[in-house]
């Protein structure tokens, strides 16, 4: 059953993707009155699921979920049609249209992809997240663990921008961005440092490392883990810890950081108890853990209006961009292997066996991002690389031969399928690993 609700949410959002993607080109395409044949969600490669003729277009579903296409008159494209090529240009073919028409055709699709990622992100934070923590409210500052002082941290650091960026929520000053190598900015004591943080940091924190957090306050006992270490040493909700093994906990993370140094030891705690002193035992878990939720501090929070939302919403839309921009970098110069590329399957598993709709759109929004990025990227194949060798036509003032837009198509199908069938592989292996 999870495995459906997995496919259902993943299914869904590729079907509104695709279709907001190819509704791009085929708006831009009849509002320059040129033909569109075909507009297709998922390939119908032998056969379709649906096709229906409205006015001159072919409106179909296909079977293979990895893309979709709009089928233009007059252009090479994925069908690769060139009977169409033999005859004179109609003038309501692509190819008889400016240079700048078909420009503005090609990269429509994903203009709409950027359009419909950023309308996402600012809905989230609107319905879903509603409110934010100013990272002004964060008076004590950050809790430095050990690899976050190696680099360069303090515990009581104040996050002030990423990047060269000024930041105002809590959530952005440890976004993935900055953990895939980049510069934050701390306040020290009233005096402003750079901290540059090497590309390697998210292997650490994949790895179950601590860096650094919003944990460098005090704490107490929410409740307890049912069957946990926590509650078989008697720990009690409102319970606030004094010291462990003789050592004072003056925050949060200082006391996780006891912990995980105590991984698979007893350890001593002293706990105060509705103003009593008591004195326990408790056993740390293997990964550095007793088994109980903290209560957090109340911090002070600011709500989205509509232009907030948008404001950051926007924010978060490119920084998913530049998330994969980073992600690529680490995959060309062979610092990440290429066999975490996530395929269908993978990213089927990033929206959980639940469905949970914050979730949903989150991931929905970043896909939108990501499916624009790829796309304009100057591929043969892909818009992008239509879009370069017009933008070359324009430049040079002299039309590409057919024969040669031909063998460059068939030259990035070639590819795209190659790496269809790697990534999707990939999904395979990585199941039984």
């Amino acid at each position: 059953m999870s495995g459906l609700i997995m496919a259902a949410q993943l299914l869904t959002a590729l079907s509104l993707l695709v279709f907001i993607h190819e509704l791009g080109h085929y708006l831009a395409a009849r509002a320059f009155g040129i033909k569109v044949d075909k507009f297709y969600i998922f390939f119908d490669w032998g056969f379709s699921l649906y096709k229906k003729k409205i006015g001159g277009t072919e409106f179909g579903i296909g079977w293979l979920p990895l893309g979709g296409y709009c089928k233009i008159s007059g252009m090479i494209d994925e069908s690769l049609d060139t009977e169409q090529l033999k005859s004179e240009p109609k003038e309501w073919e692509f190819r008889s249209k400016p240079a700048w028409q078909r420009f503005i055709v090609m990269i429509a699709g994903v203009v709409m992809n950027v359009i419909v990622g950023i309308m996402i992100f600012t809905a989230v934070n609107l319905v879903y997240v509603k409110e934010y923590v100013p990272i002004t409210s964060i008076e004590e500052g950050i809790y430095a663990y050990k690899y976050g002082r190696y680099i360069g941290f303090e515990t009581g650091d104040k996050i002030v921008a990423v990047n060269g960026k000024e930041i105002d929520r809590m959530q952005d000053a440890l976004m993935s961005n900055a953990i895939l190598g980049g510069t934050i900015t701390v306040d020290r004591n009233g005096t402003l440092i750079d901290v540059e943080i090497p590309d390697t940091v998210y292997k650490y924190i994949q790895r179950g490392g601590l860096f650094i957090g919003f944990e460098n306050h005090q704490f107490c006992v929410d409740s307890i883990i049912k069957d946990s270490n926590a509650e078989k040493a008697g720990i009690k909700p409102g319970d606030k810890f004094i010291s462990l093994n003789q050592i004072p906990i003056s925050s949060f993370g200082g006391f996780k950081e006891m912990l995980l140094n105590n991984a698979n030891d007893t350890v001593e705690l002293k706990i105060e108890r509705h103003n009593v002193i008591v004195e326990l035992k408790a056993v740390v878990d293997s990964i550095g853990k007793l088994g109980f939720v903290i209560k957090y501090p109340d911090y002070k929070t600011e709500t989205y209006t509509f232009f907030k939302a948008m404001k950051y919403g926007n924010k978060d839309a490119f920084a998913a961009v530049i998330t994969n921009i980073k992600g690529f970098k680490l995959l060309f110069t062979g610092q990440e292997k290429v066999k975490n590329l996530s395929g269908p399957i993978g990213i089927a598993k990033f929206y959980g066996a639940e469905w949970n709709w914050l979730r949903f759109w989150s991931i929905t929004g970043m896909l939108s991002m990501v499916l624009a990025f790829i796309n304009i990227l100057p591929i043969p194949g892909l818009d992008g690389g239509h879009a370069f060798f017009t933008l070359i036509e324009a430049i040079t003032r002299r039309k590409l031969p057919d024969r040669f837009m031909e063998i460059v198509q068939y030259i990035g199908m070639v590819i795209l399928l190659a790496l269809i069938v790697f990534i999707v592989g990939n999904d395979i292996i990585n199941l039984f690993r």
